[in-house]
């Protein structure tokens, strides 16, 4: 049994609530009387991509689990290969692989430099198409980004979702042991299918998106922000399905 806890959106922003809720998130994973085989963070580490942003999301983001992340549209490049990552800066797309025995994790940067919306360069399409071709058909791969491919029926989100999704899909034809697809841009916990395959949304730490049908103070009222910091835990058995479990963190 795999378990991957799965979180996004932290928004670090050098003020006290956002790093408090990142904080809550990480100490509730430390505590548990359990090894996760990962600790998976997609995207918008930074709220506005500066240095001390990412070097304090890099503190908070230390565990004793082992920890994959990708950049999101709040992120810069560069910034965050130097600050959080500790690479040389490039503007580059920011893809990353966790290989294990037992699984693969994939990071595609769906990020697009100065725009909100996602999208996968040919750069990044190409690396995911290596990272499956080098993996034994046995080993199930999960693929991660911030942005989702699919419609999730919220206008705002889906306006800024990731585009060009058909070349993905075509994609994951080639390859019937991706798994499952994990994303968060969208501040709310989700569940639905693209391609053929599960994804799964995380929901946002920093705070809680408002869905169409429920209640807005004025029309660009979006988020909850006196609902908890929430993760989720996905687990992938023997028999390659994937069952996702959402928890709410609170002090």
């Amino acid at each position: 049994m795999i378990v991957i806890a799965h979180l996004s959106d932290t928004h670090i922003d050098g003020g006290h609530r956002s790093s408090e809720r990142t904080r809550a998130v990480m100490e509730y994973l430390e505590s548990l009387p359990y090894d996760l085989d990962a600790v998976l963070v997609t995207g918008d580490i930074a709220d506005h991509a500066l240095p001390a942003e990412y070097e304090q999301a890099r503190s908070l983001l230390t565990s004793r689990h082992p920890v994959v992340i990708c950049p999101g549209n709040h992120d810069e490049r560069a910034a965050f290969r130097q600050f959080l990552l500790g690479q040389p800066p490039s503007a580059a797309p920011v893809n990353q692989v966790h290989r294990t025995a037992d699984f693969v994790i994939a990071l595609c940067d769906s990020s697009v430099p100065g725009k909100d919306e996602g999208f996968l360069e040919d750069e990044t399409l190409a690396w995911l198409e290596d990272v499956l071709g080098k993996t034994p058909a046995e080993v199930p791969v999960l693929v991660g980004f911030h942005h989702p491919p699919a419609l999730l029926h919220v206008p705002f989100i889906d306006g800024i979702r990731q585009f060009g999704a058909e070349r993905l899909a075509a994609l994951t034809g080639r390859h019937p042991n991706l798994a499952a697809f994990l994303c968060g841009h969208a501040h709310t916990p989700a569940a639905t299918t693209f391609a053929g395959r599960p994804l799964m949304v995380a929901p946002g730490v920093v705070s809680t998106l408002r869905l169409p049908w429920e209640h807005h103070a004025h029309p660009e009222d979006y988020v909850h922000l006196d609902q908890p910091p929430a993760l989720a835990f996905h687990v992938l058995d023997d028999e390659g399905r994937l069952t996702t479990h959402y928890r709410c963190v609170t002090n």
